[in-house]
């Protein structure tokens, strides 16, 4: 038995789909959610001997359950099956759903936050309970722990070198980047879970030191409120599903606990704080931001097969800040089959002709840095009648030009690196021959509907900062303002998005307030 199975079978694991009977559970601390915040929260607090209930709303699958196909994984590690949008159904949202959380779907790039996004939010959301400095710390323990290492050029895919080669060419900077594997064997497939167990999600790291040291968890069991009493949180009530997570087995979960800790992520700790009842005059649900995404594909002499080794080792910060206009950066995404042919535009022959070039294709987005500009406020949380979340998140008009520039620059970076053709994803394509078709892209509708958009990055909602009036969480330790055993650790507490992926900003904030909140119970 591998050491993840263990794990799983351990006695302090308890899978809500098979329990024959309610659950009344109680601990010192109930962490709801194991992606990147509940994960390292557990871990922190349990080690420090405090006792911990992790519960997680998704299946516990280990690399076993990863067989690098589509069909296999999609449903069982992504929010709705992959299906998650907004309210308008403009923009696709990738969020995971399983112990270990979206860690286990993403693409292992890692960032430190940006020192400048730390101070804007000082100067401007009033967080002042940490600096830049102060995450340092947690950082270098992360790293060592999740093997987080510079990539270097020689381990670029040719799908990662495109970008980074055309970037080059065109004078515009361009990096290599930073992942959380050891070992890795360039399967390509971190989207669909890492067969090799290579990618350090939490599912194979904090997850596992959280249940050695002692932790209990709860997977297959969603939370729908708190219960509240005055200032504090009673208990924490929710519903048992069944073996394939979307249905109730009919039994109940009641846990009661000195404190708790909401690490379900953007979208889905406002929509609990929202179920329970808790708006905070409105606050709760707002400002959340996404990096909003769209995609370019680009047609090679060459092979390039998107889908092989790493997804992500190349980026481009050369167009993060803009001034007064919104800022955008560039990465490179895998084309599996089933993403790649749900993404491409067309219908019949045409749609056969585009995925006929698939080996010689490469994938590049464009990611909007939203939540700095007066006119960029993010989207809104809110619940369907059933009390499933829904984001709604118009986007303005700032973002659309930032969009269509990203779009401009893929394409000029594309060619740059002896790209045959260069397409936008709008449906009917705009498919360019030679840079002098370029300009064509002022002519193509940037709108809801036009053309794919979509996120992996989820930040915001339940924003810190020490003015209750604009605030839900406290920034020196991330209580929440209105409730004295509540606190949220997750991307959720971020008052702007990072303009890097989320992960590592997520695992650095949730150690140094995890590590600060156990030194508030124990002695």
């Amino acid at each position: 038995m591998t050491k993840l199975a263990e794990v799983r079978a351990s006695a302090n694991v308890t899978n809500g789909s098979a329990a024959a009977s309610d659950l009344e559970l109680s601990c010192d601390v109930c962490v709801i959610g194991s992606g990147a915040g509940g994960a390292v929260t557990a871990a922190t607090l349990a080690a420090a001997g405090v006792d911990v209930l992790i519960v997680e709303e998704g299946g516990y699958w280990t690399n076993s359950d990863f067989t690098m196909r589509e069909k296999d994984v999609v449903s069982k590690l992504y929010q709705e099956a992959m299906q998650r949008a907004t309210a308008d159904g403009a923009i696709a949202i990738l969020q995971g759903r399983a112990v270990g959380g979206t860690t286990v779907v993403n693409y292992t790039t890692s960032f430190r936050t940006p020192e400048h996004v730390v101070d804007h939010w000082k100067k401007k959301h009033g967080v002042t309970g940490f600096t830049h400095a102060d995450l340092g710390p947690h950082w270098d323990w992360i790293e060592k722990r999740l093997a987080i290492h510079k990539v270097s050029e020689e381990e670029m895919n040719l799908n990662n070198r495109k970008l980074f080669e055309g970037f080059k060419a065109m004078g515009w900077q361009a990096d290599t980047l930073y992942r959380n594997v050891a070992a890795c064997m360039q399967s390509g497939f971190c989207g669909l879970g890492c067969p090799v167990n290579a990618k350090r999600s939490m599912l194979v790291t904090l997850i596992p030191d959280a249940i050695d040291a002692g932790a209990r968890l709860v997977y297959r069991a969603r939370i729908d409120r708190l219960e509240t009493s005055a200032s504090s949180a009673t208990r924490a009530v929710g519903t048992l599903l069944d073996a394939e997570g979307v249905g109730s087995t009919g039994k109940r979960l009641t846990i009661k606990a000195k404190r708790f800790v909401l690490s379900g992520g953007a979208i889905n700790t406002p929509a609990l704080l929202l179920r329970s009842g808790i708006t905070l005059g409105g606050l709760v649900g707002e400002r959340t931001f996404i990096h909003p995404v769209i995609g370019s594909s680009a047609v090679y002499d060459e092979i390039i097969d998107p889908w092989r080794g790493a997804p992500q080792s190349a980026a481009s910060h050369h167009f993060a800040d803009r001034g007064e206009k919104v800022g955008v950066f560039f990465e490179a995404v895998p084309f599996y089959p089933m993403v790649m042919a749900s993404a491409t535009p067309g219908f019949g022959a045409e749609h056969v002709e585009h995925l006929g070039r698939a080996r010689h294709t490469a994938g590049h987005v464009a990611l909007v840095i939203d939540g700095f500009h007066e006119d960029v406020v993010g989207g809104v949380v809110r619940l369907r009648p059933n009390g499933a979340p829904v984001l709604d998140y118009p986007i303005p008009a700032s973002i659309w030009e930032a969009l269509r520039f990203g779009q401009r620059k893929l394409a000029e970076a594309a060619f740059a690196s002896g790209a045959k053709s260069a397409s936008t994803l709008h449906d009917p394509i705009l498919e360019m021959k030679s840079k002098d078709d370029i300009s064509r892209i002022e002519s193509m509708p940037y709108k809801p509907g036009a053309l794919p958009v979509f996120t992996a990055h989820l930040m915001g909602g339940c924003r810190m900062g020490n003015e209750p009036r604009t605030s839900v969480v406290r920034s020196d330790d991330l209580r929440m303002h209105d409730y004295d055993n509540v606190w949220v650790i997750d991307g959720s507490v971020f008052p702007t998005s990072l303009g890097v992926n989320p992960q590592e900003s997520i695992y650095g904030l949730a150690r140094l307030m995890a590590t600060r909140l156990s030194r508030s119970i124990l002695p």
